[in-house]
Order: C-alpha cells, then structure tokens, then sequence
C-alpha cells in the first residue's frame, strides 16, 4: 500500500496535477491569464493576517519563479496576484490598505508619480461596496495593457497602466515594509 501511494504522489508530481492549498483555499500550480498566454506558474503563497483574524489567501503568479523582491521586480511579463477573501470587508478597508501599502513602500517621488492611478484603482475598488468571504479578487498584469482588477471573473473598471504601478501594488505584499511579513515570505516561496 505504502508503494501504491508513494508512487501516486510521484507521479502526480511529474504531471502538475497537484495545487497548493493555503488555509483551505486552493490554489492551481500553473495557469494562463489569456487563451493562449504564456503560463504562469504559482511562485508562492499565504495568508494576510491582521492581528488576530485571517483576512484573505494570496499568491503570486509569475513567468518563472523567483525568490526575492527584487528578482520578482525585475522580471518582465505578466503577473498575477490572486487573493481570496477569508471574511467579509467593506471594499473602503480594502482601498485603504492597498493605498497604504503603496505609501508605505514607495518614495516621495514614487508616490506623486503613481497617485493618479492609485486614485483610480481605490475608486474602482470603493465602487464594489463590500468583499464577502470566499470573493476571488485578480490583480492582474499584461504588458501591453497594465493592471486589470478582476473580481469573481468579472473585469472591474479599464486596466491601469504602467509597469511602474504594477511594481508599485507587489511593493504592498513584497517590499521592505510589507504588509504581512509572513505573506512576503510564502509569496516568494520561501515559507515553510
């Protein structure tokens, strides 16, 4: 019996059947953010917490994984940050926290160069009214167009653009004053 599940696990290694599941939240090992884009493949992931309360699953998807801040800023291409939200929030606290995570890892300069598009992206987000458990909320990058927001599969206002902005939003979860220093260490990968 011990053979037979051994050689289950190996097998379905070998394939990528497997996907990572943080806090009961699962998570595709690979994917592809347009039919026919290049694949992405889960870099790494965790959870948000703020005090006490779990808040929401995040992973980043990439080209090709990589295991620093400034590895991930350096890589060209499409990205995504996938979360899932673990309890209900109004879409204000949300719009805030990213607001704040901006702020709190971006320069003077940085910051009144992205101000208008952190503008934007907050009052697409305040349009939303709440996030509700179990919502699956897409930060999605594509070179040609920039930052989209995608909620439950639906697009939320026009993509946002900028490498710049987008490097910006990962800063949140991945610079030197993260949000959740736990999360940054599962988001490169280097949790565990």
């Amino acid at each position: 019996m011990r053979r037979i599940t051994l050689a289950a696990l190996f097998v379905c290694a070998l394939t990528g059947v497997q996907a990572a599941e943080v806090a009961g939240v699962k998570l595709d090992d690979t994917l592809r953010m347009v039919p026919g884009g290049p694949e992405l493949v889960l870099n790494g992931a965790g959870i948000r917490t703020r005090a006490i309360f779990k808040v929401y699953v995040a992973g980043l998807y990439l080209s090709a994984k990589r295991g620093t801040t400034a590895d991930v800023l350096a890589l060209a291409g499409p990205k995504r940050v996938a979360m899932t939200m673990l309890r209900d929030l109004s879409a204000q606290q949300l719009s805030e926290a990213l607001a704040d995570g901006i702020r709190s890892n971006s320069t003077a300069a940085e910051q009144e160069a992205l101000k208008a598009r952190t503008d934007e992206l907050v009052a697409v987000m305040n349009a939303l009214g709440e996030t509700k458990k179990g919502d699956a909320i897409l930060l999605d990058f594509l070179p040609d167009s920039g930052t989209g927001l995608v909620v439950n599969g639906q697009a939320r206002g026009k993509p946002i653009a900028g490498d710049d902005f987008y490097r910006a939003l990962l800063r949140i979860w991945l610079g030197d004053k993260p949000v959740d220093s736990d999360l940054k260490r599962g988001m490169l990968g280097q949790a565990g």
